[in-house]
């Protein structure tokens, strides 16, 4: 049986209704069960969907609740037992200019002074920018009830950067004592908008600061396959954000090359020109998930049947 490993990046509110789209159509076009995955790394909104995979919520569930369409027998008797809404709930509002007077973590610029080689530049802007004063306790609280505190048996790897040196932290690798919910909710602690996430002292931050898909972790895991989901990415298109999904794009095919050079496929989605229509500019926009689920099973199904990706779709077949 084929190995597969699969990275879910970060994006949103949009970027979680883009995976769920990408998994229900693989599991459709495929007979793939994501949730069987050898290894499942998640950053930022990549992280929640990772989580609720390991709590057993399939692909066909995970698009139901974000398009607030029912869920299976299976999906609501696990959202139920976690006392969870049925539809996936609005993140909470960003406050209007009340952060913190003042950068958050001036001390990266010492980390980054130090260790040039190993501090990414947006790491630095975010330890420069204001605190944010957002709580994430409902995504620690989600998580929290469908997972409880122990790592599920199958490995859930979870990025996230700690604020004062820049530095890209896995939880779940290692295995560290951080509670999954904490290492999730510090996955998404968005710069300037939430407030950092506080484990053992140290304040952590959203992971996709570091990268928008942390693919590389994977690179040297014995895996056949791995399957990407980059909803920040872009298939080919100039157009909305079209710098920040140009340089995600190149940051994905530069991860895509180790994880190659390792011996691994990859099977990446990017959003199609179509999918970012309807991902639209404000990647926090809850209104607009529904309509990315449906695009994105729609452009994901129409892929699975091109010449170009049938080695990989074998693959997945065989897991």
């Amino acid at each position: 049986m084929a190995r597969v490993g699969l990275v879910l990046g970060a994006g949103g509110v949009t970027g979680g209704a883009f995976h769920a789209g990408v998994l229900a159509a693989l599991e459709e076009g495929t007979g793939w069960d994501p949730r069987t995955a050898e290894v499942v790394l998640g950053t930022s909104a990549g992280s929640v969907t990772g989580a609720a995979l390991r709590a057993n919520l399939g692909a066909a569930d995970l698009a139901a609740r974000a398009e607030g369409s029912p869920l299976s027998a299976e999906g609501a008797a696990i959202v139920r037992a976690a006392s969870l809404s049925p539809q996936t709930p609005a993140p909470p509002a960003r406050p209007a200019l009340r952060w913190r007077v003042g950068p958050s973590a001036p001390e990266v610029l010492l980390a980054a002074a130090r260790r040039p080689w190993a501090t990414r530049p947006t790491a630095v802007v975010a330890g420069l920018l204001p605190q944010g004063t957002v709580p994430t306790a409902m995504i620690s609280e989600g998580v929290g009830a469908l997972l409880g505190d122990r790592w599920p048996d199958r490995s859930l790897w979870i990025t996230a950067v700690r604020l004062r040196d820049g530095r890209l932290v896995v939880f779940g690798r290692d295995g560290s004592a951080v509670r999954p919910a904490e290492a999730v909710a510090a996955s998404c602690a968005i710069p300037s908008w939430f407030a950092p996430v506080v484990i053992g002292g140290e304040r952590y931050i959203d992971g996709g600061v570091h990268s928008l898909t942390n693919a590389a972790q994977l690179a040297g895991v014995p895996l056949d396959l791995v399957v990407v989901s980059a909803p920040l990415g872009r298939a080919g298109w100039q157009g909305l954000h079209g710098a920040t999904r140009r340089a995600a794009r190149l940051q994905l095919s530069l991860e895509v090359q180790r994880l190659r050079r390792s011996g691994v496929r990859v099977l990446a989605f990017q959003p199609t020109r179509e999918d970012q229509l309807a991902m639209g500019r404000n990647a926090m926009d809850a209104s607009r998930r529904a309509a990315v689920v449906r695009q994105a099973r729609a452009s994901t199904l129409a892929r699975l049947d091109r010449p170009d990706v049938q080695a990989p779709i074998d693959l997945l077949r065989s897991s």
